[in-house]
């Protein structure tokens, strides 16, 4: 007897055929064809994650770490809407899902019947397309139809800026096949394949760029968040001109980088001072500091050019003057030959930041030598200090531990560190989930995760499953609320502060590690902090260290480390 849904089932081998090698499902009835179509394929590898935000999260993590469309399956219903969170943040971070989305059939929808909700174009603009699959399969053109869609999907998905596309396959009963029932995959099927091209500029518009690019004396270079690319970092370091850019941009160790420009920046006197570039050039995506965001607006360049081989360009600083079509890297090393060596500028700031980078070891070492309660600030900066060395990956979750990495900065002792923060959309959902992923996609590479308490406790079922990798690591800062209120301006000073914005809170983390399996450690003083290190590091199992502090002594550690900016000593 033949498989009503054969098509579906073949869905997998043309999934395997254009190279997807990871699934990510949530058990459910309706998404069964889906699901066996994926589980017994044998080049695809499946995790099965209940919670679906958290499935959602662990596939973007797969796909960073790979660089491959991850695939994602789960059930009708609400189902669908959990995957929204990790979706959005993968359509603004431009990293490839397909999403499935297991359906009712058409004329069920809006009829009150069980795990039914409008799901097509679910995703709504978050998605670089949302395909609603056919639902009857009998004739071959539907066939024809459900093929095309999935090559078209998966090439989209890959296409620069790639990003996350919506496959809604809705399913009539029956749908499962018979306990005894052999399924194998068609060996007729045919996929559509796409070549790109790369953007190449025509000669006139490159002799337009030169004559601007030599005419310009100030010329800036910011970089938004990026991977970390050792081309990039020569076509900078060639080029030699100041550079700005945060943590998450993965340029630390280069030379021409005004380091701890977030501090240094922050000053209305110095922002003035620098004034404005003639020429800013701009790549990469989103940029964190807000004092650089200020200078940038308040100074605008007299050119602002943002270098992109495709797709939509933010404004970010309200100065973009022209859009580049060109791949970032290529560009640079093109500009490099181009033009006599600038007259030095922008070296106050660069100084400056040289000078806070020289003072932070007397910082933590007064600090310490004080006998102060442990501030968060010091742990991170033994966490960037006591980062094995080895290649790494470091995921900083959102609020206050981003920004803590992003003051302190890291250097050229971590060239083998690269920094990955869920700054699409900058919610403290799926830190966890998303380092999950990324471990799980190569067990050989160390992921490192600091996290705060809400945004650890938040994605706790991230670590609810059966795969938890023995490479991952976790350091919650615990100071049991949100944090960040109290540092930025705006709530700090409200009455309604700890009810309403700081989310009290007393739980700890120890028994998530305990129920969940992870080692564990915990320290509140700095002495156990250095005690429970080696330990932690050398665990032959997933781990979690726990600190807890006082949010009065991080607030006044943060001040302090601010003043330090402005001190000159």
């Amino acid at each position: 007897m033949d498989y009503a849904l054969q098509a579906v089932f073949d869905l997998a081998e043309r999934c395997a055929r254009h190279g997807l090698r990871w699934v990510v499902l949530s058990p459910g009835s309706r998404s069964a064809p889906l699901t066996l179509a994926f589980a017994r394929h044998p080049a695809i590898g499946t995790l099965v994650v209940p919670d679906e935000r958290s499935a959602a999260f662990i596939a973007l993590g797969l796909a960073q770490q790979t660089g491959q469309p991850v695939a994602l399956v789960c059930t009708s219903g609400s189902a669908g809407l959990n995957y929204a969170p990790a979706v959005a943040e993968a359509y603004f971070q431009q990293v490839p899902l397909l999403v499935f989305t297991a359906d009712r059939p058409p004329e069920w929808v809006d009829q009150a019947d069980g795990q039914t909700i409008r799901q097509q174009e679910l995703f709504g603009r978050h998605v670089k397309a949302s395909y609603h699959l056919p639902v009857d399969l009998s004739h071959p053109d539907a066939q024809w139809h459900l093929g095309r869609n999935l090559s078209e999907a998966y090439n989209l998905a890959c296409a620069y800026p790639s990003g996350p596309v919506h496959l809604n396959a809705p399913f009539r009963e029956p749908f499962y096949p018979a306990a005894d029932q052999p399924l194998t995959y068609s060996s007729h099927l045919k996929i559509i394949e796409e070549t790109s091209a790369q953007p190449a500029l025509a000669d006139i518009v490159w002799e337009q760029l030169v004559k601007s690019y030599t005419q310009a004396n100030k010329v800036l270079l910011v970089v938004g968040q990026n991977r970390r690319d050792p081309r990039l970092l020569a076509a900078l370091e060639s080029l030699g001109l100041p550079v700005l850019a945060d943590s998450i941009a993965n340029l630390h160790g280069l030379g021409p980088l005004a380091v701890h420009h977030d501090f240094t920046l922050a000053q209305a006197t110095r922002r003035q001072a620098l004034g404005p570039a003639d020429l800013l050039i701009s790549l990469g995506q989103s940029v964190l500091s807000k004092s650089l965001k200020t200078y940038l607006r308040q100074h605008p360049p007299r050119e602002h050019w943002h270098v992109q081989p495709a797709g939509a360009v933010a404004d970010t600083f309200q100065s973009l003057t022209r859009v580049v079509r060109a791949q970032p890297v290529a560009f640079l090393q093109a500009l490099a030959q181009c033009g006599p060596a600038r007259p030095a500028w922008a070296t106050e700031l660069m100084q400056a930041g040289r000078q806070m980078a020289a003072r932070l070891p007397g910082f933590f070492a007064a600090l310490a030598a004080a006998n102060e309660p442990l501030a968060e600030l010091e742990v991170v900066h033994w966490l960037l200090t006591h980062l094995p060395a080895r290649p790494l990956n470091l995921h900083v979750a959102n609020s206050m531990p981003v920004r803590y990495v992003n003051a302190l900065g890291l250097g050229t002792r971590h060239a083998q560190v690269e920094v990955f923060a869920n700054r699409g959309t900058s919610g403290i959902d799926g830190s966890v989930s998303t380092a999950v992923g990324h471990a799980l996609a190569d067990p050989h590479r160390l992921n490192v995760l600091l996290a705060g308490d809400l945004a650890f406790m938040y994605d706790r079922n991230g670590l609810w499953h059966n795969y938890l990798p023995a490479n991952l690591r976790i350091v919650v800062l615990n100071n049991h609320g949100g944090g960040i209120f109290r540092l930025i301006d705006g709530p700090k000073n409200l009455p309604e502060l700890d009810e309403y914005f700081v989310t009290r809170q007393q739980a700890r983390a120890e028994a998530t590690a305990r129920d969940l399996g992870l080692a564990y450690w915990a320290a509140t003083h700095r002495d156990e902090l250095m005690a429970v290190s080696p330990a932690f590091w050398a665990a032959p199992q997933a781990a979690l260290l726990e600190v807890e502090t006082q949010h009065q002594v991080n607030e006044a550690a943060w001040a302090r480390l601010k003043a330090l900016a402005t001190s000159g000593g």
